[in-house]
């Protein structure tokens, strides 16, 4: 397992995609309107991220070759790592060259909105026609509360992970709901020698997932409504305290996860709890070995504790489908994501990656996949709770820049190691995130 890379984490078995396969049912309306002629002679280039699932990326470029024979336009995609999809979008956006469409992370379109095609008419035929957007999709695309600059795709649904039997071993017969019982499992499960880990590298999806439910649940806030930054706080001070503590009870090397790690240790059996999508669950599930079978019988999810905040405080690794104005096609462009959108792809490709993504229309949540095993339901409502990632503000170039930064993963992370203060590290920042939200 140690020498598991991230493509291989899940690979779905046919009888996996077969027990949830078939059709919802769902009322469309049929007011919902769409007219959009391609271009002739179109060509499209997608740039999205590496499988974290073989299901996904399998369906994924099914339905393309499906869209491709339907329309005669031909369109390549090419896959990269989440880390690597940020900096070639920064490149196609400044340069004015490189793939028409890229399915990219948090609120990256937020860095360049003035580069990117208006979607509006595709949203509201989308939103319209399957029961409405949730919010949180809105936020991140729909900053100005009018135009739409790209399309929800979705978010990876973070839930806690964790070995049930381990957790009972620790005196506790149930997940805790709040962050005082949280804290007390860990430290249980700690001297029994079976401790958790979650991410404090620089990961986009577990790190900052994680940490950004930490921060929020204690009040703490990177910026207010005005998008005053106020990150330096009594209530981010108490956050901070609390990561120390958790620190403590953490398995070692967790300072230097990326989104893997915790996926491996994990699986590896020196890991009990940690926060992750279904991934892991799916590649004990699925695995040729009785050990990681076994485990996975074991293996339970849990939403985020609840905090001193009294509310849900989710974050969750939200999925944009963005079209560039340097695409020669964008008419054609538009086609391939409504086409990748409607039930009879998206359905199916939801139901192939197992749940890996979870849906960014209301309809979707009538999926199968969400109820065929009860260990999958608790990601089903990723998207209906999460925050976006410049809570409490407004998206746009400061809270897009100073997500891509990681300031509030390297504000915990340096809080929790001791290498600075809570009082330091949340001054430090306070100045790191004003030099975006400054500009």
């Amino acid at each position: 397992m140690k020498n598991m890379k991230r493509r291989d984490f899940l690979k779905t078995s046919a009888g996996v995609a077969a027990v949830a396969a078939g059709p919802f049912i769902w009322v469309k309306d049929a007011s919902a309107q769409w007219s959009n002629t391609p271009e002739k002679g179109a060509k499209l280039r997608v740039l999205r991220w590496k499988r974290f699932v073989a299901g996904d990326e399998d369906q994924y470029l099914a339905n393309v070759k499906k869209f491709t024979e339907k329309t005669g336009i031909e369109v390549r995609v090419d896959s990269e790592g989440w880390e690597d999809v940020r900096p070639k979008a920064a490149v196609a956006a400044n340069t004015g060259a490189g793939p028409d469409i890229i399915l990219s992370t948090h609120d990256d379109a937020n860095l360049y909105p003035e580069k990117l095609v208006d979607v509006t008419d595709l949203a509201n035929y989308l939103g319209k026609k399957y029961g409405g957007w949730y919010p949180v999709g809105e936020a991140y695309l729909r900053p100005n509360g009018k135009n739409w600059i790209g399309i929800p795709l979705g978010c990876a649904g973070n839930c806690v992970v964790y070995r049930e039997s381990q957790m009972k071993a620790a005196g506790f017969n149930a997940f805790p709901r709040d962050t005082d019982g949280f804290l007390k499992l860990m430290r249980a499960l700690k001297e029994k020698g079976t401790p958790g880990g979650f991410a404090l590298g620089n990961a986009t999806g577990d790190g900052n997932v994680w940490t950004h439910w930490l921060l929020w649940s204690h009040g703490g806030q990177l910026v207010d409504k005005d998008n005053k930054v106020i990150i330096n706080s009594p209530q981010t001070i108490k956050a901070l305290e609390y990561a120390k503590e958790l620190y403590q009870t953490f398995v070692p090397g967790t300072l230097s996860w990326l989104d893997p790690n915790n996926n491996k240790a994990f699986l590896d059996g020196q890991c009990s709890v940690t926060a992750n999508g279904i991934s892991v669950y799916y590649a004990a599930k699925t695995s040729k070995d009785p050990k990681l079978v076994e485990m996975a019988a074991d293996i339970q999810h849990a939403n985020m504790p609840i905090g001193p905040a009294g509310v849900p405080t989710e974050l969750n690794l939200f999925f944009n489908q963005m079209i560039f104005k340097h695409s020669k096609y964008p008419k054609a462009a538009k086609e391939f994501i409504r086409f990748m959108m409607e039930e009879e792809q998206f359905g199916p490709w939801m139901q192939a990656s197992i749940g890996y993504v979870t849906q960014p229309l209301v309809a979707y949540e009538k999926n199968p996949i969400w109820t065929v095993d009860p260990k999958h339901t608790p990601y089903r409502d990723a998207m209906k709770i999460m925050r976006p990632i410049g809570y409490a503000g407004r998206l746009g170039y400061a809270s897009a820049g100073a997500a891509a930064d990681f300031i509030v993963v390297n504000m915990v992370a340096e809080a929790a190691s001791g290498s600075k203060t809570p009082a330091e590290a949340a001054e430090r920042a306070q100045k790191r995130a004003e030099r975006y939200y400054k500009v």
